[in-house]
């Protein structure tokens, strides 16, 4: 299971995340939640959690534009990559984890090492949710201090 989030100007962006073949996928609904509303946020992420990855069907021919720029009224991938960070959160055999994302100079993602937290086998999933919490809003403190910067 992998649910994401996506922090952009002190909004966190907490999308359903589907599975098409061995794809995920983030889809509609997607919550929008300033980082300060701690409460909104679990709510937000225990909803997204509850569904679970729902599958979609395969697609024939091009895949639609990323749904992120809707919400975040952006033009294109580059533009909303651009000063946004994001996490996740990955579930293994019960064990959860929250990956921190670096931003490639394609405008990808890819796992930051120095900022993947492993969980024991068990933990509540409102533990992890407090903590990517914790995480979300000291990354915007951090943040509103400079401009905004690939990661």
């Amino acid at each position: 299971m992998l649910y994401t989030c996506y922090l952009r100007d002190g909004i966190v962006y907490v999308p359903t995340v589907g599975k098409r073949g061995g794809v995920y996928v983030t889809m509609e609904p997607v919550a929008v939640v300033p980082v300060a509303d701690s409460e909104g946020l679990r709510r937000a992420f225990a909803e997204v959690i509850g569904k679970g990855n729902p599958p979609l069907p395969l697609l024939k021919g091009e895949w639609p534009p990323p749904i992120m720029l809707k919400y975040t009224r952006t033009r294109s991938w580059a533009a909303f990559v651009r000063g946004t960070q994001t996490w996740n959160i990955e579930v293994i055999d019960d064990r959860h984890q929250i990956v921190g994302h670096l931003l490639r100079p394609d405008g990808s993602w890819a796992e930051d090492h120095d900022h993947k937290i492993k969980f024991p086998p068990g933990t509540d999933v409102e533990a992890v949710i407090d903590r990517l919490i914790t995480i979300l809003q000291e990354a915007a403190r951090n943040n509103s201090a400079r401009p905004a910067r690939n990661r």
